[in-house]
């Protein structure tokens, strides 16, 4: 099998791999796989939400999982794994405005007021759509640095998405906890990482 054969398998594994929470979501809400779902609003709401978070730590680890292993083929599906992650944190946006609002576009300023946790993930969310409009090789080429200042908003972003997780509150356990360490880990590998470039004189990378 040639590379580019081969690469064209990953690149569909990763595809599937993305797909695959949806595609569960669908059989547990129409067809009651795994099990009756008691308020499929919840479900649905709560797991396109966490499979967005998910993928985001997901496409945060892959430069640490990359300069550990020395795997650089890994970089080829950052930018897919964080399209996905802005696919699903927009579902999870869209199912609390139809699912919980009815598309009752007037009340949603009042739902802020009230449960502030809104205004931070809509925060995460508006942050997330530059990057992912740049996300492009050829808009990568055409920013240059600023391409890479521009996407290390990810890491507010991912700070962001937490912090509206455990404010959210509901049924979370010690989840928000578990997201956070994991995030320390993540945000510490890179500074120490920044820190070793500098000390060698070279230039700090990208996300």
């Amino acid at each position: 099998m040639t590379q580019r054969w081969q690469l064209g398998l990953l690149k569909a594994v990763v595809w599937a791999a993305c797909l695959a929470p949806l595609v569960w979501l669908y059989l547990r809400i129409y067809h009651q796989a795994g099990g009756y779902v008691a308020n499929p609003s919840s479900e649905i709401l709560h797991t396109v939400g966490r499979t967005g978070l998910n993928l985001l730590m997901i496409t945060l680890a892959v430069t640490p999982v990359r300069v550990l292993t020395g795997l650089n083929l890994l970089l080829r599906f950052r930018r897919l794994l964080g399209l996905f992650s802005f696919f699903y944190l927009s579902l999870h946006l869209y199912a609390f405005i139809w699912l919980d609002l009815g598309f009752r576009w007037n009340i949603i300023a009042g739902e802020i007021v009230l449960r502030p946790y809104l205004l931070i993930g809509m925060l995460a969310l508006l942050l997330l759509i530059p990057l992912a409009v740049t996300s492009t090789r050829a808009m990568q080429q055409r920013l240059g640095r600023r391409w890479a200042k521009l996407h290390r908003l990810i890491y507010p972003i991912a700070i962001l998405g937490i912090w509206h997780f455990w404010w959210h509150g509901k049924q979370t356990g010690n989840e928000p906890i578990v997201y956070a360490a994991i995030l320390a880990v993540l945000l510490g590998f890179r500074i120490w990482r920044a820190w070793q470039r500098r000390s060698l004189g070279q230039g700090v990378s990208t996300p």
